[in-house]
């Protein structure tokens, strides 16, 4: 096979492993083995187990539908439903008390309301089935269950076929015709799974480097897709395209030119395995060309099957840029790997989120039951993500926040867990002394959203107060004991990693880069971006690639520049602060110190600076219309940059902005207005033209000439 036939280019080099690669990829598989990603012979042949007997219920299931809605004999007896499995078990990559995400595909006659149904009453009734949970509304209709110990997400896609043959191919285009949009949602996570299989040259390669990668992004604290970070299928694609730039590398190597390469990307240049699919049968597909919405993705991760659509929708500018931070960092801690100046458990070192910020957002929720509470937290979690981007929206982008994707819990207080945001002022802007950003009438939008939930009672319940660091519950840190004040050094996250002064020329480096304002600039610096160790077993010939792609990383994707068209956004509240604001009463102040403190450095995620401290007053901020609170889109460097010199003269340099992403949330789409009743916001002008030119027809043509 040629060297092209993977991907949207040519990869960045074919070039195997050397001796040093052999030694370095032996020490992370046993690396991966101690951290127990891999789960015991015993375990997986209970997983085929039930996924055997879950087959047969679901075709009992099917035969017992049509029965029921007077089909004959023959009917009945050919009547077939099928399990199919998608996601980490399907990849090959799941670990010990890992889900299993699976798709039941029935006929057309079987309906989701008879899946939600007569399904559901038959699991019901089973004593090995636990914690069964339908949610039939959710934007992919879903239902969770415990199968004998062994957790289960249930999809159902009910295809326009009469029968279902035991071979079937959901790979196909033709499985989609006549189908209802929940149905494709349904079918899309196997075929995008069986697409990421079928488009890397290596599928063991690629399965050691996506273990060690989500290892990375869970103890790193970016593995979540609901709160704006990225989830399984989205850490699987930009693995996948790694795969493909280096066909013969092996995992120690790919690891490390996934920091390489993501610390280089030019977001929102979008990350593509293969040429975008326009199909035949008229679906909409992931294209800024038409869509506005697609222009205001700040990440784009497309998947490879039919439709194309963007998998990190849910990325904001606060999300973005921590992830982009902990790409430097990683890039940083291989070189010095490669350098045998690190380990393995450094670089997947747990990212210290309680000690990364002074001040939080802290969100607790409550209910009286443990079904109600099971409820009311999936609602919440898939609603924090919101309170991130409305914060980011009213205070200009100014006031960034770091939500951590897990939640706690104080064991003395049943049915009762706590989330937390870390809270702190976008680096390089420089605000007035005791500037503040009254963020009171954002929460109470959020929480008037939250309490929208459809199924909600009087006993769910949600706080939202502000804490500082010194004043964190104990039952947030590990064993509920608080650790000692850690002393203040050059930097708190890779220095520490290292843990030897070798490390300093590594840590100068990264404390450059966090200096940068915005969450791109460090991409405009190739001095700084490519320099390598002297150790690094990259090949000069490797080393001229990288450099030509880091320069065209853009290129082969043939994206355009942006247009004169410049959009703002103004919005401004007429109302005073709401009684029932007494959740959130206080004022964020951001105070500028007149001497900041020298050697405490910002580190992965934004250590802050002492001088940059968020402060709470107790004085009431009312709005009036002339008091308004101005939200700027993101600047042209957080969208696509020119690739080629021609490019960069058409764009003239100018600062071109584009509104930032949209709230668009994992289970059900939805936009982010203005806070109803509180903020009303400005008309905003519409663009004339694209603000992102993205051509298929030549991407395709790219493709095909290699």
């Amino acid at each position: 096979m040629s060297s092209t036939a993977y991907g949207v280019s040519e990869p960045i080099s074919t070039g195997g492993p050397a001796e040093l690669d052999v030694v370095r990829n032996r020490e992370l598989e046993k690396f991966l083995a101690d951290a127990g990603l891999y789960e015991s012979h015993e375990e997986a042949i209970k997983r085929e187990e039930v996924l055997g007997r879950l087959d047969q219920i679901v075709k009992t299931w099917v035969k017992n539908v049509c029965r029921a809605k007077g089909f004959n004999d023959d009917v009945v007896q050919e009547a077939n439903a099928k399990i199919f499995t998608f996601g980490s078990y399907r990849l090959g990559v799941h670990g010990p008390g890992a889900d299993i995400d699976t798709l039941c595909v029935g006929p057309r006659h079987a309906t989701r309301d008879d899946f939600f149904g007569e399904l559901h009453r038959m699991l019901e009734e089973m004593p090995e089935i636990q914690e069964l949970h339908p949610v039939p509304d959710a934007h992919v209709p879903v239902m969770k269950f415990k199968f004998n110990g062994v957790s289960i997400d249930l999809l159902y896609a009910n295809v326009a076929l009469w029968v279902i043959p035991e071979d079937l191919d959901v790979s196909q285009e033709s499985i989609l015709q006549n189908v209802d949009e929940q149905t494709v949602r349904s079918l899309n996570g196997c075929r995008v799974t069986d697409q990421v299989l079928h488009l890397v040259p290596n599928i063991q390669s690629f399965r050691t480097t996506l273990r060690c990668m989500r290892l990375w992004a869970k103890r790193r604290g970016v593995y979540s897709n609901v709160t704006g970070f990225l989830g399984g299928i989205n850490w699987a694609l930009l693995v996948a395209r790694i795969c493909q730039l280096y066909p013969n590398a092996v995992p120690s190597m790919l690891v490390s030119r996934f920091f390489r390469v993501y610390s280089l990307w030019r977001w929102p240049n979008p990350v593509l395995l293969c040429p975008i699919n326009e199909g035949s049968l008229g679906l909409a597909y992931w294209d800024p060309r038409r869509n506005f919405k697609d222009r205001q993705h700040l990440m784009p991760i497309i998947t490879p099957a039919y439709p194309c659509m963007n998998s990190s929708y849910n990325v904001s500018t606060s999300t973005l840029r921590v992830m982009t931070e902990e790409f430097q960092r990683g890039n940083e801690l291989c070189e010095a790997i490669e350098a045998n100046k690190a380990s393995w458990e450094s670089l997947c070192e747990p990212f210290a989120f309680f000690e990364a910020y002074r001040n939080y957002l802290r969100i607790d929720i409550a209910t009286e039951s443990e079904d109600d509470m099971r409820k009311w937290k999936g609602w919440v979690e898939s609603r924090i993500r919101l309170l991130t981007l409305k914060i980011e929206r009213d205070t200009a982008g100014v006031l960034q926040c770091h939500p951590h994707p897990g939640e706690f819990s104080d064991k003395s207080k049943p049915f009762h867990h706590s989330y937390f945001m870390g809270l702190r002022r976008k680096q390089g802007t420089n605000p007035q002394q005791g500037e503040q950003f009254d963020i009171r009438l954002t929460v109470e939008d959020f929480k008037r959203d939250v309490y929208a939930y459809s199924f909600w009672t009087s006993s769910m319940w949600i706080h939202v107060c502000h804490v500082r660091r010194k004043d964190l519950p104990n039952f947030v840190f590990p064993g509920g004991v608080r650790p000692a004040q850690p002393a203040r050094s050059e930097s708190r996250s890779v220095s520490k990693s290292l843990g030897s002064a070798k490390a300093t020329s590594v840590d100068a480096a990264f404390s450059r880069k966090r200096k940068h304002d915005e969450v791109n600039t460090g991409f405009t610096s190739k001095e700084s971006c490519l320099a390598m160790s002297s150790s690094d077993a990259s090949s000069p010939g490797e080393t001229r690639e990288l450099k030509r792609f880091e320069a065209d990383i853009g290129d082969t994707l043939n994206s355009g520049g942006l247009v004169d068209n410049q959009i703002e956004v103004s919005v401004k509240s007429m109302l005073p602060v709401p009684s029932s604001c007494a959740a959130v009463t206080e004022t964020i102040a951001v105070k500028q110190s007149a001497e900041p403190t020298v050697g405490h450095q910002s580190g992965s995620h934004g250590f802050e600076d002492p001088g940059d401290e968020l402060e709470l007053t107790n004085g009431v901020k009312h709005f009036d219309g002339a008091n308004e609170l101005q939200m700027e889109p993101p600047t042209a460097e957080e969208m696509v940059e020119a690739t080629t010199s021609e490019e960069k003269d058409r764009i003239g340099g100018s600062s071109h902005k584009v509104l930032q992403s949209e709230g668009l949330e994992e289970l059900e789409p939805i936009e982010l207005a203005a806070p109803s009743s509180s903020i009303a916001s400005e008309a905003f002008v519409v663009p004339q033209k694209p603000l992102i030119r993205f051509n298929f027809t030549s991407l395709r043509k790219t493709t095909e000439s290699t």
